[in-house]
Parts: structure tokens; C-alpha cells; sequence
């Protein structure tokens, strides 16, 4: 499979990037977006080619119009890295099912 250029939001757990490896992953930070509100991050994660953009953001569905996007959303349910980490296979394969347009919530448990 290609690699996916991936896009971290602000939320989302920096070593998760380890378990991506095999795809370009970006953090919001390292562009200068961490400040960018929601809407203005889709685009310029769009703008700038971006495959995924991985968030903690529950909300985003019901705050953002995700039809006709170009860009996958995957929701992580939970960001605590601690319990995250015996999930990641859960976003792995959220991230390699993405499709443009698509929308995931991974659930992870809060124990």
C-alpha cells in the first residue's frame, strides 16, 4: 500500500507517529497550524495534499461539513497515551481503510 501523508491534530499523542511509520505524518505544530481552527485546518490539510487528518476532536462531524472532502477523518476516542497504545492497532487500520471523504471513530476504552 502507499504511503499516506497523515496529519496529526493538536490532540493527537505524538508517539503514535512510531506505530505510522510507514506513512508521512505530520503534526499540526511543525506547520505553523496549531492555532487554526478547525475548518481552517481541513483546508489547508487539504490545500497542502494531506491523505488523513487524525484528531481527538468527537465534535468535529457535528461542527464541520465533511461531505465532499478530498480528506479522510479519523476520530481517536480516547488521546490518554497509556491506554492508547494497547489499541494502536485499532488507528492502524482506521488509517489504512481511509478513503478520501471517509469518516472513522476508533474507539479505545478509558481503562
Amino acid at each position: 500500500m502507499a504511503a499516506m501523508r497523515i496529519l496529526f491534530d493538536n490532540g493527537t499523542p505524538a508517539p503514535l507517529r512510531a506505530v505510522l511509520a510507514d506513512h508521512v505524518v505530520v503534526e499540526a505544530i511543525e506547520r505553523g497550524w496549531e492555532r487554526l481552527v478547525n475548518g481552517e485546518l481541513i483546508a489547508e490539510a487539504e490545500a497542502s495534499g494531506f491523505d488523513v487528518l487524525l484528531t481527538t476532536d468527537k465534535n468535529m462531524r457535528y461542527q464541520q461539513n465533511l461531505t465532499g472532502r478530498r480528506i479522510a477523518f479519523i476520530v481517536i476516542g480516547n488521546q490518554q497515551w497509556p491506554i492508547l497504545r494497547r489499541y494502536v492497532d485499532r488507528v492502524v487500520a482506521a488509517v489504512n481503510a481511509a478513503k478520501p471523504g471517509s469518516f472513522a471513530e476508533v474507539e479505545i476504552p478509558f481503562k
